[in-house]
C-alpha cells in the first residue's frame, strides 16, 4: 500500500495538471509554456485514460470578429464573394479615337525630346531666316520676294522634325511602353492614327508659325522702293506650303518608324530618304542614258521642292507636284505600316 507522498514506479509519468481550455481571441500570456496537444508519450509509459485524452483536447477555434489569433496560430483564408447590390462609381464608356488622341497628347507633351527638337527647329528656322534678312539689302530683293529668308532655316529645321517623326513611334519599341500601349488600347491601328494626327498636328502647326514669323519680319526689314514684295500665293507657298510639306516628310519618317521599329535605323534611313535624291542627281547627270533620271531626282529632292514652294524662279514652278508626290509616298508608307502592325507581334 502506497502513501500519498509516495514516488510513483519508474517508467512511469504522472499524469498532468489539468490546463483551463484556451478561449478564442485571448493570447497567451508571454513565459507560459506551450502546450503541444499531439505530443507522444514516451515509450514504456501507461496510455491515459478516455477522460484524460478528452480532457486534454483543445475546442476547435472560430474566429470573432475584432479578435487578434494567438501568435503562431495558422492564418485562415477568406473567399471573398460578390457583394449584393453593389454598383461601382467608375463609369462605363466605349473607348474611341478621341480616347487615343488624347493619351498620345498626353505621352507627346509630356517628353523632353519634343520639346528640345521642336525649341531647335524653330531656333534654326527663325535664327537663321533672320541672320539672311539682315545680312541682306533692299536691292537683293528685287526680283525675288522676300520670303526667302525661311528657307535657307527650312532646310536644316525639317531634320529635326523627321528625327520626331522616327522617335514619336520607336522610343516607345525602345522602352517596352508600346506592350502598354496595345494592352490598353487593344486596337492598333487606333494607336497608330492617333499617333499620325497628334504629330501631324503639332509639327504643321509649330513650322508654319515659325516659317510666317520669319516671312512677316523679313517683309518688315526690307520694304523699301524696288523691293518685290510677295503675292498671296507666294506668302502661301512660304508658310503653308512649306510647313505642310516639312510636316508630310515627319509623317514619313513616322511610317518608317513604326516599319523598323527602330531608332536609329529609321533615322538613318530618312536622312538617306532626305539627302540622297538631292546628290545623286550630280553623278547621274554625267552619263547620258541617266540624264533624265537625274533631272527628276533633282526636281523632287527636298532642297529644290522647298525652293519651288518658296517661288525662288518661276521655272521651278510653284512646288504643288513636288508636295502631292510627298503626299502619295507618305499615304504608301502609312499603308504598308498599317499592314505590318496588325501582322507582327510587339
Amino acid at each position: 500500500m502506497t502513501t500519498p507522498y509516495q514516488q510513483p514506479a519508474q517508467g512511469t509519468q504522472p499524469p498532468a495538471p489539468p490546463q483551463p481550455p484556451q478561449q478564442p481571441g485571448v493570447q497567451a500570456p508571454q513565459g507560459a509554456p506551450q502546450q503541444a496537444p499531439h505530443q507522444q508519450a514516451p515509450q514504456g509509459a501507461p496510455q491515459q485514460a478516455p477522460q484524460q485524452q478528452a480532457h486534454y483536447q483543445q475546442a476547435p477555434q472560430t474566429h470573432q470578429p475584432g479578435a487578434q489569433a494567438p501568435q503562431g496560430a495558422p492564418q485562415q483564408g477568406y473567399a471573398a464573394g460578390p457583394v449584393a447590390g453593389y454598383t461601382s462609381p467608375i463609369p462605363i464608356r466605349r473607348t474611341h479615337l478621341g480616347h487615343a488622341i488624347a493619351s498620345e497628347w498626353t505621352k507627346i507633351k509630356s517628353v523632353r525630346s519634343t520639346i528640345w527638337t521642336l525649341s531647335v527647329m524653330v531656333a534654326l528656322v527663325v535664327g537663321i531666316g533672320l541672320l539672311v534678312a539682315g545680312g541682306t539689302n533692299d536691292s537683293d530683293y528685287s526680283s525675288t520676294p522676300t520670303t526667302i529668308p525661311g528657307l535657307f532655316g527650312t532646310l536644316l529645321g525639317q531634320l529635326c522634325i523627321v528625327t520626331l517623326g522616327v522617335l514619336v513611334v520607336s522610343s516607345e519599341y525602345g522602352t517596352g511602353m508600346i506592350r502598354t500601349t496595345f494592352t490598353a488600347s487593344p486596337q492598333r491601328s487606333r494607336v497608330l492614327t492617333a499617333k499620325a494626327l497628334v504629330f501631324f498636328a503639332v509639327s504643321f502647326v509649330t513650322t508654319t508659325i515659325a516659317l510666317a514669323l520669319v516671312a512677316w519680319m523679313s517683309s518688315g526689314m526690307h520694304s523699301g522702293p524696288g523691293v518685290q514684295e510677295p503675292t498671296s500665293k507666294q506668302m502661301m507657298g512660304a508658310t503653308l506650303g512649306a510647313g505642310l510639306y516639312v510636316s508630310l516628310l515627319g509623317l514619313l519618317s513616322l511610317a518608317v518608324g513604326s516599319m523598323l521599329r527602330h531608332s536609329a535605323g529609321a533615322i538613318t534611313t530618312m536622312l538617306g530618304v532626305v539627302l540622297l535624291p538631292a546628290i545623286l542627281p550630280a553623278f547621274l547627270m554625267m552619263s547620258s542614258s541617266l540624264h533624265t533620271l537625274g533631272e527628276k531626282m533633282q526636281k523632287y529632292s527636298s532642297p529644290q521642292s522647298l525652293a519651288a514652294l518658296f517661288q525662288i524662279d518661276d521655272e521651278l514652278g510653284t512646288g504643288w507636284s513636288q508636295l502631292g508626290v510627298l503626299a502619295g509616298i507618305t499615304f504608301a508608307a502609312l499603308v504598308a505600316a498599317y499592314a505590318l502592325l496588325e501582322k507582327r507581334d510587339v
